[in-house]
């Protein structure tokens, strides 16, 4: 599968003859009125739906009837991070897309002096070091690298000069940009985070389009990579793919985290319990209630019917993400929107996933839903750059 690139010469929106963006998209005016209706007002509705989802779910799973206040600390925080987001994702749409392509090299290595300053003055916390603390907010820069890569390979590959299907030998400077910000997460240590950047890549160079051979060769790599990256994993990390395959091995140990979000979820039943009246939820035996295993406070809150209709709305969200990738004319546009599709995409099935126990558990959050400020400021932006892409698909 690869994105149709333009037969014009000289497409309205991608490169001109000289291989760069025309410099009259870094400051026309990118609002006009007559094109308001190419602004996605849906997905837009979908974004602020699934925040409300979220900070409900984050007071319920936080909330202490004995503690004074309208909302719980982690809620107000949840809405305060929501508030900032929207001001930093502004310009990510006030000013045309094609910006990034030229902001995308130098954004990637602001991703990548991000992940150098974790290793020397990163803050720690249940024994890994991922945050930077700046101004009284805790940053996770390996959550803004997320975009960072996604925007180097869609520049790279809208760029290049050989048509595709690519060799193997044509991916090794991709590959290569890959690599680099993945073995600093690692380190920090994250594989969740590490193997989602890889997967989220993986998606974008199949879009840019590869050989059967070089398809075979990196399948058969990737196998051989994972057999000699077991003798590599921390113990914590060994425990929970082997709680993965036989979950009953220690459900008090390794295999408490996903006993107890399974108890939640078919707790749920039908129509759930109510709001507030999770029994999993509020006598705190669901662990990490509202970050990774939100999902699971939800389900036992508002059961199958609700479960059903939440992944409806994020069914349309992404929905809604891939037509935007489709239709947009230019490379560069089409390849960043089919990496941010990809983002949310592998995001949600991972989380949703592991706290079914289909998954192994990581450290993986749920877009716009689990707690947290630099989940919650990247998905916005990721949303911004969308509605962005979608606004200006037809020049």
């Amino acid at each position: 599968m690869t994105i149709k690139r333009s037969s014009s010469p000289r497409p309205r929106t991608g490169l001109n003859q000289h291989g760069s963006w025309p410099r009259r998209h870094l400051h026309e005016q990118p609002l006009d009125r007559s094109r308001l209706q190419d602004f996605d007002y849906l997905m837009l509705a979908l974004t602020f739906i699934l925040v409300g989802l979220g900070i409900m779910t984050i007071y319920s799973a936080t909330y202490n009837p004995e503690a004074s206040g309208f909302l719980t600390p982690y809620c107000r925080r949840q809405l305060a991070w929501f508030v900032l987001s929207l001001v930093f994702a502004s310009p990510f749409f006030l000013i045309h897309y094609n910006f990034l392509y030229q902001a995308a090299y130098p954004l990637y290595g602001i991703g990548l002096i991000l992940l150098v300053a974790v290793e020397v003055v990163g803050s720690s916390h249940m024994g890994a070091t991922r945050w930077l603390s700046l101004g009284g907010f805790n940053i996770q820069p390996s959550e803004l690298v997320k975009l960072t890569v996604v925007l180097a390979l869609a520049r790279y590959f809208s760029n290049r000069r050989i048509p595709p299907p690519y060799n193997f030998k044509e991916l090794v400077i991709p590959a290569l940009m890959v690599a680099l910000p993945c073995v600093l997460i690692l380190k920090q240590p994250d594989l969740g985070t590490a193997m989602l950047i890889i997967m989220i890549s993986g998606i974008v160079i199949f879009l840019a389009g590869i050989t059967r051979g070089t398809l075979v060769t990196i399948a058969i790599t990737a196998l051989a990579a994972a057999f000699t990256g077991w003798h590599f994993l921390h113990d914590y990390q060994r425990r929970r793919i082997m709680t993965f395959l036989d979950p009953g091995s220690d459900p008090l140990g390794s295999g408490y985290h996903i006993a107890q979000s399974k108890i939640a979820i078919g707790a749920g039943k039908l129509f759930g319990k109510g709001f507030l009246k999770g029994t999993q939820n509020t006598l705190h035996f669901l662990p990490e209630q509202h970050t990774d295993f939100i999902f699971a406070a939800y389900a036992e809150q508002w059961g199958f019917l609700g479960t059903l209709l939440l992944l409806a709305i994020y069914f349309f969200f992404l929905i809604r993400a891939v037509n935007i990738a489709m239709s947009t004319r230019d490379p560069f546009g089409s390849y960043l929107a089919g990496g941010i599709a990809a983002t949310f995409f592998l995001q949600i099935t991972i989380n949703i996933g592991m706290v079914s126990g289909i998954m192994p558990v990581v450290g993986i959050p749920l877009p716009l839903f689990s707690y947290g400020g630099t989940s919650m400021m990247t998905s916005i932006i990721l949303i911004a750059i969308l509605l962005n892409i979608r606004y200006h698909r037809r020049g």
